[in-house]
C-alpha cells in the first residue's frame, strides 16, 4: 500500500456569539482536517491543532512541505514517516506549526492502519483499559462585559453544566487576579459539591498566580491550568511546591524532548498533552510513557472537531491506570460545551457526547469501529471549507 495524496481541509464558520479567553476574543471557529489517500482505496483522517490563520499556514506545511516527503511511502510505516519528516524539518522547527502539521498527518496514518486490519486504534495500541470514560464540561468563557455580569453568568453556567450530567466543569480566567478570584468564587457556588477547574491560559506572573492559587486552595478547585507562561519552568516548580491545588499544563509543549524537560522539572501535578499538536499519536504514546515513568497522571487537552474528540477517545481507552489498584486514578475527556458544529455535525454518525453524558451518568463510550471509529461527512466538509 502506498500514499497517493495528502489533502488539507480548513473549515471555518461564524460563531453564534463572540467568546474569549485570557489572550483574545474570537468570533469564528476553525477546524483543520487532514485527509490521506492510498492506492488501495483506504482513506485516513487526522486533525491539526491551530485556529484561524495558523490553520492556513499549517495547510501549506501539510500540502507543500510534508506531502512531497511522504507520498509514495507505505502508510503503515508510521514511525519511519514520523522520523523522516521530523529529521528533515528539525533545522526549521522542532516545535510549533511544523509539528502541529505533522500531527494531523500522523493521526490519519493511524486511522488507515486501523482500517487496514479492521480494528479500532486502541486495539493497535494494546487494547482498552476501559470501554467508557467520564467527561468534564468546560465553558464560562470571557466576554466584553462587566465583572459583575461575568460573575452572574459564571454561577449560572457552572450550575447548568453540572446539571447536564458532567462530572466536573472548567472555567476561564483573565480579567485580572482580584476579579478572577471573584469569578472562581462564583463558579464554586454554582457547582455545589461537584469539582471545578480553572484555566488561565498562561496569563499570570508567578506572584499573581500565587495570589489566585491560594484562593483556589480555599475554594477546593481540583486543578489550576496553565497559570503562567509555558516557558517558565522554574515558575511552575515554585507554584507546585508552594500551592495545595493541583498544577496542570503542557498543551503548548511539543514532542518527547519538550515533555522530558517539563516532567524532569517536576512542575506539574497533571500533564495535559495535545495529540493534535505535539506530534500525533505516534509521539503522544512516547509522551504518555514519559509521564507515567515520572508518575504524573495524564488528562489530555482536547480542542477541535469530532476528529480530535474521536482520537482522544481512542487514546483514553488505551491509557493504562496510573497507579493501578482496585480504585485507580482515571483520566477524563475534556468537552467544550459551547456551540461547535465542526464537532457536533461533522460526522456521518455523530458521537453525540452531550446526550451520552446525560444518558450514561456522565460517561462517554469508546468508538469500536476500525481506525478512529468515525467518518466525516464529505458534503459537510465541502460546505465549510475555506481553502
Amino acid at each position: 500500500m502506498k500514499i497517493t495524496a495528502i489533502r488539507s481541509h480548513v473549515l471555518q464558520c461564524d460563531m453564534p456569539e463572540e467568546l474569549g479567553y485570557s489572550q483574545q476574543f474570537y468570533a469564528k471557529r476553525t477546524a483543520h482536517l487532514v485527509e490521506v489517500s492510498t492506492d488501495e482505496g483506504l482513506t485516513g483522517w487526522g486533525e491539526c491543532f491551530g485556529p484561524g490563520n495558523v490553520a492556513l499556514a499549517n495547510k501549506t506545511i501539510v500540502e507543500r512541505v510534508i506531502a512531497p516527503m511522504v507520498i509514495g511511502m507505505d502508510p503503515l510505516d508510521r514511525d519511519v514517516i514520523w522520523h523522516k519528516v521530523y529529521n528533515l524539518l528539525r533545522d526549521h522547527g522542532q516545535k510549533g506549526m511544523p509539528i502541529q502539521s505533522l500531527s494531523g498527518v500522523d493521526i490519519a496514518l493511524w486511522d488507515i492502519a486501523g482500517k487496514a486490519v479492521g480494528l479500532p486504534i486502541h486495539k493497535l495500541i494494546g487494547g482498552a483499559h476501559r470501554t467508557g470514560v467520564t467527561a468534564y464540561g468546560y465553558g464560562m468563557m470571557l466576554k466584553r462585559e462587566s465583572v459583575d455580569d461575568h460573575i452572574a453568568r459564571f454561577t449560572d453556567e457552572a450550575a447548568a453544566i453540572i446539571g447536564m450530567g458532567f462530572s466536573a466543569t472548567k472555567m476561564k480566567t483573565g480579567l485580572g487576579p482580584k476579579a478572577d478570584v471573584r469569578l472562581c468564587e462564583a463558579v464554586a457556588r454554582g457547582v455545589g459539591e461537584a469539582r471545578f477547574m480553572v484555566d488561565a491560559n498562561h496569563c499570570y506572573t508567578t506572584s499573581d498566580a500565587f495570589y489566585v492559587g491560594r484562593a483556589l486552595e480555599e475554594l477546593g478547585a481540583y486543578w489550576f491550568e496553565e497559570p503562567i507562561a509555558p516557558e517558565d519552568l522554574d515558575g511552575y516548580r515554585e507554584l507546585r511546591a508552594g500551592l495545595r491545588v493541583n498544577i496542570s499544563g503542557g498543551e503548548a509543549e511539543f514532542t518527547r524532548w519538550g515533555w522530558r524537560q517539563i516532567l524532569e522539572n517536576r512542575g506539574i501535578d497533571i500533564a495535559q498533552p495535545e495529540v493534535c499538536a505535539l506530534g500525533g499519536i505516534t509521539e503522544y504514546l512516547r509522551v504518555l510513557a514519559l509521564a507515567h515513568a515520572h508518575f504524573t497522571p495524564v488528562i489530555n487537552h482536547v480542542w477541535g472537531s469530532a476528529i480530535a474528540v474521536a482520537t482522544n477517545l481512542q487514546l483514553l481507552a488505551a491509557m493504562p491506570p496510573m497507579p493501578g489498584g482496585l480504585n485507580p486514578w482515571e483520566p477524563m475527556l475534556e468537552f467544550d460545551t459551547t456551540e461547535n458544529r465542526f464537532r457536533d455535525h461533522l460526522l456521518t454518525e455523530p458521537l453525540d457526547i452531550q446526550a451520552q453524558v446525560a444518558r450514561n451518568g456522565g460517561r462517554v463510550a469508546i468508538p469500536t469501529a476500525p481506525g478512529l471509529g468515525v467518518e466525516p461527512d464529505l458534503a459537510f466538509i465541502k460546505k465549510y471549507a475555506i481553502q
